[in-house]
């Protein structure tokens, strides 16, 4: 669903303190960048931060949903939570987790880098044809 041009004025101005913030309309919602790393989504004017194994139980522990895209689909979801209430009011708070979600969008990107499969080649790229025998 869309977001608010009022919502979305609230939270980056909640976010203000989170230097090199930014935000891009995408899909209907609204992503969230510090530093070009995407780590937080607003979608039907709620404010959703990345979580990990790590931040996770903060969001469950007090009820906060996941972010689902697809309504007809709610096996599908993504490592986002919606924030809660008494965060989202408290600039200093709020700024605070969206650093934690920062920290876990820089831990998402440091996967280890994709190796080869044994044989040298990579997968799904297919060998060259051996050249012919000339008669």
């Amino acid at each position: 669903m869309p977001v608010s041009s009022d919502y979305l004025a609230y939270v980056l101005e909640q976010l203000a303190g989170l230097a090199g913030l930014s935000a891009r309309r995408m899909f209907g919602g609204v992503g969230l960048y510090c530093d070009e790393l995407f780590f937080a989504l607003l979608d039907n004017d709620t404010l959703y931060l990345r979580v990990n194994d790590d931040n996770r139980a903060d969001y469950t522990s007090r009820g906060m949903s996941q972010f689902r895209p697809y309504a007809d689909r709610p096996e599908l979801s993504m490592s986002y939570y919606e924030t809660p209430a008494d965060v989202l009011e408290d600039t200093a708070q709020l700024v605070s987790w969206a650093r934690r979600s920062v920290a876990v969008a820089v831990l998402a990107g440091k996967r280890p880098a994709r190796t080869a499969p044994p044989g040298g080649r990579p997968r799904g790229r297919p060998k060259a044809p051996a050249p012919r025998a000339r008669k």
